[in-house]
């Protein structure tokens, strides 16, 4: 019986939206704000100009610049609450939405990559394709595509053995509702410590089994002939000749698991599982991730043509069998389904330490942003967890190139998908010279042009007029990897950051093209992502400028008494006292909201400074390194312990870790030096107090450094060859600004 105050299910609505209540907070501060930064220009004109002073006035420019762009993403955050539970009995029991109308829930393909075997343990991207197998959704609409990019005959076999297995995971998770519909996960952290069933025994017996053959086979690095169990799967790994590289093969397309034919072990159908290994060729670039979703894109096409396309990373399981629900809540409401290109979940991740040192929940571009940008219009993908609505890929929502693209249509969906004729379609789809001379990554399809495809993809599928939403359910939909070494972390960012810049600094530059497609607000909120990288300028200035000014006894910034160093103070307490708000209205903590600023000028004083030196350089035509690098999933019991113990990972002689230990050693001199002057010479604390806060703030921050540095002899201590570099460029910085100065 429904309660008295209860709607029924069938008068619910699927989804609603409302207003964040801190919006006209945020509105009111802004204002406030934007006039202290206004007033901070003014001091900075009538002050008496020095090459320092300068250098700090293009340093807040900068900052102001991306303040701004900060604001936009306040103006207006919005929340959505989904109500899958009326679509549950629509599409699990073919039911009907409403009193008006039949509900066919559209097909999905799902598309995951990989690229290297070795830094991607296949067993790992097989628990991914698993998770979603194990989705609750009609077996005959759910299609999973595994990209290997690596053309690795392992992750193949991997594959295979996946296929076996799933006969008899998927009926155990709908037989026993289970939530984790990851193996690994399932049996690996304590999810099945309550059933002690002979089922479950058995199941998590077949498992331990195939992980032993997996890991088998990548010790030995090849698979043995005992493994191939028939002639179908003989031929398939037959294609591994002698001259088979990952960068020179043809096309593997291999069907391992048919909707039509293939049964689990109580006789339900499953859903498609398909390997694909496009073909590459020295001679033809292949576009990084990009041109790999491309080809999913396409063989997907003439296979099953799902109407929604999810994207995960290798490493990144659903944790949330019913997510689809919560998708199709957006997708069949008449009011935004039919101009929403794609829904975001936030990217969360497990194994964060409880401090997570390194700042990889990422939590204001994952969940603190996005609800701002979908105040303006829909948030930005993020290049893993979202689903996209085909068309999207092929035009605006008002075109109709989406419905004349060839690679839109299927060849006949009544064929087999693995006939020859459809899988000869496949393979020709797949081909490295397919693209040439059309306009695959350029108008259609995952974009080329940028290390970060997933930026860019979304920012254009806006300015043709399509909209998002940000999707964040209280459990999380889906669980990813991250990296547990502060090089993997920092290198990821340089990636990041090349990416970036080589959107923002292009033609379609989000000042400029993205205001006039979408909006001034629209264009800064992009603006925001794409200009991150910048953030080096003025925090690579502010942690070497006021700290060689100290040195040479030169005061740069108003005395306690002037009026001008309240404004000074309140710039800084607002900007720091708003995030750290943002951050634990996130749902983070203190000392998690310290390591996340930790890590902002880490990345501002390394990978951001590099990735825009890189990026620079590539553009006045030299050629520098900065390519896509897989970052490594793999981890020692060593690192996971140092890591858990909050513990910073340095050990490698990175060149990242120069300008950290650099920045550390000044600021500790300029410290000492300028408290000394302070205490023995009759120098005016008032007048120096500024740059000796700013030192100490900074020698705070990097307490890690001076305690691998100093303390520590276990393998992830700084490099001696770093900290004897740094020594010397702090040396030469210092003595370059007494020179400059008495010129």
């Amino acid at each position: 019986m429904t309660a008295v105050n209860e709607k029924p299910a069938a008068a619910l609505p699927l989804l609603t939206t409302r207003a964040m209540r801190r919006t006209p907070l945020n509105r009111a501060f802004g204002l406030v704000y934007s006039c202290a930064v206004v007033a901070l220009f003014y001091h900075h004109f009538h002050s008496s100009i020095s090459f320092f002073s300068l250098l700090l006035m293009v340093a807040d420019a900068v900052f102001a610049f991306m303040r701004a762009t900060t604001e936009s993403l306040r103006l207006r955050p919005v929340r959505h609450q989904e109500f899958p539970e009326k679509l549950k009995s629509v599409v699990l029991m073919g039911g009907v939405l409403g009193e008006e109308r039949d509900y066919d829930p559209p097909g999905v393909d799902v598309f995951i990559c990989t690229a290297d075997p070795y830094k991607e343990p296949p067993l790992g991207v097989v628990n991914t394709a698993l998770s979603v197998l194990g989705y609750e959704y009609p077996a005959e609409k759910l299609g999973v595509y595994v990209s290997d990019d690596g053309g690795s005959e392992l992750t193949l076999f991997a594959f295979m053995e996946a296929a076996k297995f799933a006969r008899h995971w998927l009926p155990f998770c709908r037989d026993y509702g289970l939530l984790d519909r990851s193996p690994e996960v399932y049996f690996g952290t304590g999810s099945s410590s309550s059933s002690s069933s002979s089922t479950h025994n058995i199941i998590k017996m077949m498992y331990e089994e195939m992980k032993v053959k997996i890991d088998s086979v990548m010790e030995r690095g090849s698979v043995p002939p005992e493994y191939v169990m028939n002639e179908h799967d003989r031929q398939a790994f037959n294609k591994w000749t002698p001259a088979f590289t990952r960068q020179h093969h043809p096309a593997v397309i291999q069907v391992l698991l048919e909707s039509g034919k293939d049964k689990d072990v109580k006789g339900h159908r499953m859903p498609n599982l398909v390997y694909v290994s496009r073909e590459k060729s020295r001679i033809s670039p292949h576009q990084f991730k990009a041109g790999a979703l491309n080809a999913l894109l396409r063989v997907s096409a003439t296979m099953t043509n799902a109407a929604v396309v999810l994207n995960l990373d290798c490493d990144t399981y659903s944790n949330d069998p019913q997510t689809l629900l919560r998708v199709l809540c957006y997708l069949a409401d008449p009011a935004i389904g039919p101009k929403l290109a794609y829904i975001q979940f936030p990217q969360r991740f497990h194994w964060i330490g409880k401090n997570d040192i390194y700042g990889n929940d990422h939590r204001r571009l994952y969940q603190v942003d996005p609800p701002g940008m979908d105040g303006l219009g829909g948030t930005r993908y993020v290049g893993s967890g979202c689903f996209f609505q085909r068309p999207a890929f092929f035009g605006g929502p008002s075109s109709s190139s989406s419905s004349s693209s060839p690679e839109s249509h299927p060849h006949d969906l009544d064929k087999s998908i693995s006939s020859k004729s459809v899988l000869a379609s496949a393979h020709h789809v797949a081909s490295c010279n397919y693209e040439h001379g059309t306009n695959w990554g350029i108008e259609i399809g995952f974009r080329y042009g940028s290390l970060t495809e997933d930026y860019k993809t979304s920012y254009l599928q806006q300015c043709k007029g399509w909209n998002a939403a940000f999707c964040h359910p209280e459990r999380a939909a889906f669980l990813g990897g991250s990296p547990f070494t502060l090089s993997d972390v920092l290198s990821q960012n340089i990636r990041w950051s090349i990416g970036l810049l080589e959107v923002a600094a292009s033609k379609y530059s989000p000042i400029t093209y993205g205001t006039r497609a979408m909006g001034l607000l629209m264009g800064l909120a992009y603006a925001h992502n794409g200009f991150e990288p910048t953030w080096c300028l003025p925090i690579t200035t502010y942690a070497y400028i006021p700290q060689l000014a100290l040195l040479n006894g030169l005061s740069m910034f108003p005395k306690v008494s002037d009026p001008w160093f309240y404004l000074y103070t309140f710039l800084f307490l607002g900007a720091y006292v708003q995030d750290y708000l943002e951050f634990i209205l996130a749902g983070g903590t203190t000392r998690k909201w310290w390591n996340d600023q930790r890590m902002w000028m880490i990345r501002g004083n390394s990978s951001y400074l590099f990735g825009s030196a890189t990026y620079l350089l590539k553009s006045v035509g030299f050629t520098a390194s900065g390519g896509f690098n897989v970052t490594s999933k793999v981890v020692t019991e060593e690192l996971r312990k140092r890591y858990e113990q909050s513990i910073f990972e340095f050990g490698v002689a990175s060149t990242l870790f120069v300008p950290l230990t650099t920045t550390a050693i000044l600021n500790l001199i300029a410290f000492v030096v300028g408290f000394a002057r302070v205490l023995g010479h009759g120098k005016k604390a008032s007048e120096m107090f500024v740059q000796l806060f700013i030192s100490g703030f900074v020698m705070v921050s990097c307490w890690p450094i001076y305690e691998a540095i100093a303390f520590r002899r276990d393998d992830g201590k700084m490099p001696a060859k770093i900290t004897m570099i740094s020594i010397l460029l702090a040396s030469i910085l210092y003595l370059a600004s007494s020179l400059a100065l008495k010129l």
